[in-house]
């Protein structure tokens, strides 16, 4: 609570933002919160901040405390440091080899969080994660390669996951350090999406992850209402699944014919 304080303090007296909270108010997670696993895209330094600072508005009055995991890297800011030890979140520490290359994690650093978290998970506190682990420099192409880290904790913990989306921070505080603070648009917004829910695969989840989130992380709004809702209720995933089956049956009949016609030439040659 103390960090939620401290960020919505921040954004009075930083209020250079239009911020928008889109959240379905008869999602019954607003109203009597379970135990779950939240993900979010990661588009901007500014994240943690505003996710702290709208956690009301997202997650509704009777929220449950949350621990959210971070690159222990953002601990060489002041402001972040401290608030990501005042809100006793969970560092792990990855190589600095720039925002948009592929994560390297330390070892001994990941067991240390793991064991945090499932710490966490026994006293009652929900789990934030970022699937893609480091800011994305271009969420308007779409998510960067999401880790099923989260489906991982979710099994573990026998939680359902519910995601969150993140637009517009990176064009106020943008990931390449070439650009940086030089705030080129004020809009941002945050869409928290109902029905959390337990998935079967990692790769169902990832699949589900990179279509919801990364199309308004990428415009700032949802995909068209029924294919949103197929994602979220996992119809969409057994249609993907069905045309998987169909490709692979079409191939192996493609490659079935130059056989037959080949036996076809030779029992005409014994035969002649």
């Amino acid at each position: 609570k103390v960090g939620q304080f401290c960020s919505r303090w921040l954004m009075r007296v930083f209020p250079f933002a239009r911020k928008r909270v889109v959240v379905d108010k008869n999602d019954e997670n607003m109203v009597d919160p379970q135990p779950c696993i939240w993900v979010c895209n990661h588009i901007s330094l500014l994240d943690l901040f505003f996710v702290l600072a709208l956690d009301k508005q997202m997650r509704g009055k009777s929220r449950r405390p949350i621990k959210i995991l971070y690159w222990k890297g953002l601990e060489s800011n002041l402001i972040t440091r401290l608030l990501c030890k005042m809100c006793g979140f969970i560092p792990v520490n990855m190589a600095d080899n720039g925002n948009g290359t592929a994560n390297e994690y330390d070892p001994k650093s990941f067991k240390l969080m793991l064991k945090s978290t499932k710490s966490a998970i026994e006293e009652g506190f929900d789990i934030g994660i970022l699937p893609e682990g480091q800011p994305n420099p271009t969420p308007e192409r779409g998510l960067q390669p999401v880790y099923p880290g989260a489906f991982t904790l979710a099994k573990m913990s026998k939680r359902p996951i519910q995601m969150i989306a993140l637009y517009g921070l990176h064009r106020m505080w943008h990931p390449d350090e070439t650009i940086g603070m030089v705030c080129t648009h004020r809009d941002m917004a945050v869409r928290v999406y109902p029905k959390g829910r337990v998935y079967r695969s990692a790769e169902e989840f990832t699949a589900t992850f990179e279509a919801v989130v990364g199309e308004f992380g990428a415009h700032g709004k949802d995909l068209p209402e029924e294919e949103l809702n197929m994602w979220l209720d996992g119809s969409m995933w057994q249609t993907e699944l069905k045309r998987r089956e169909s490709v692979r049956l079409d191939s192996e009949d493609i490659e079935l014919v130059p056989r037959n016609e080949s036996c076809t030439i030779e029992a005409r040659k014994e035969v002649s």
